[in-house]
């Protein structure tokens, strides 16, 4: 790919945190790096994006977006103080849809998971159109471990995403390597971290090659059904939170697994090395 745009300051979607590269052939590179929290759904990561995404919107060259994260972290998914707020009934898991970015996003969007990629982090990352996933990292939908069930329309797009091992996932709340996920049979490409962004640029290249127009048509017809669905399903998440949110033993649980730590990324790691 040519041309790459390194003046980023160019590029008035960009933040502190999140990144947009043009890669040129009409792909697109968007960035999450915020190392202070590991790229946890952090307001400067939600902001963002929809800086990011919003860019993207507005540029009627760009054909594809490859969507990624930095070194060892994908997205860490929610915060401690996040779940608290939720458990507190001060916030809901929906209250900003920025969940569903790279679903509304009118082109395709490549999720290059290089990295750990926790509860809503994984869901996140499913949203895309294609996922490319590294061998290394850590892969889980983790609600259920706190006491509560998934959310962020996770009980729909796991299991379409990833067939019925997505219901597995959900249950067991356990956490799976790259490498086993690719044992399992999952429908993407499980690759060394080091190879995770090219496979996915590679793959971008490909579909960059044909018609803005036909590749814009052809998503809102193959993300038609998740679209009628989520809805639905996104109302029906709540109200089991509100069933299984408020249980002590789930305020218990979020203590005890984050401790001291911030992030479900750095829960997972007092026990797991990167």
């Amino acid at each position: 790919m040519a041309n790459v745009n390194l003046n980023l300051d160019r590029v008035k979607g960009n933040s502190d945190v999140v990144q947009l590269v043009e890669l040129g052939n009409g792909v697109v590179q968007i960035t999450m790096k915020d190392e202070e929290n590991r790229n946890a759904f952090s307001p400067g990561i939600i902001e963002g994006l929809y800086k990011c995404f919003g860019a993207v919107a507005q540029n009627k060259n760009y054909k594809v977006v490859v969507l990624t994260g930095y070194g060892n972290y994908f997205c860490s998914g929610g915060t401690k103080e996040e779940l608290i707020g939720i458990y507190k009934r001060e916030i809901k898991f929906n209250d900003l849809d920025f969940f569903r970015i790279a679903l509304d996003c009118e082109i395709p969007v490549i999720a290059a998971m290089q990295g750990h990629s926790i509860g809503g982090g994984f869901v996140f990352g499913l949203y895309a159109d294609l996922v490319v996933f590294s061998q290394e990292s850590i892969y889980t939908t983790n609600f259920m471990k706190y006491g509560f069930t998934p959310g962020m329309g996770c009980t729909l797009i796991v299991p379409e995403k990833l067939g019925v091992f997505g219901y597995e996932m959900m249950y067991t709340a356990q956490n799976y390597r790259g490498k086993e996920l690719a044992q399992r049979g999952v429908p993407f490409p499980v690759v060394p971290r080091k190879d995770v962004l090219k496979v996915a640029k590679k793959i971008a290249d490909e579909m960059s090659e044909k018609p803005r127009l036909s590749l814009i048509t052809l998503k809102e017809h193959l993300r038609t059904k998740i679209n009628k669905k989520l809805p639905e399903f996104l109302d029906k998440e709540l109200d089991m939170h509100d069933i299984t949110f408020h249980q002590p033993e789930v305020a218990s649980r979020i203590e005890k697994i984050f401790g001291e730590t911030t992030t479900m990324v750095d829960s997972l790691e007092l026990n797991q090395k990167n």
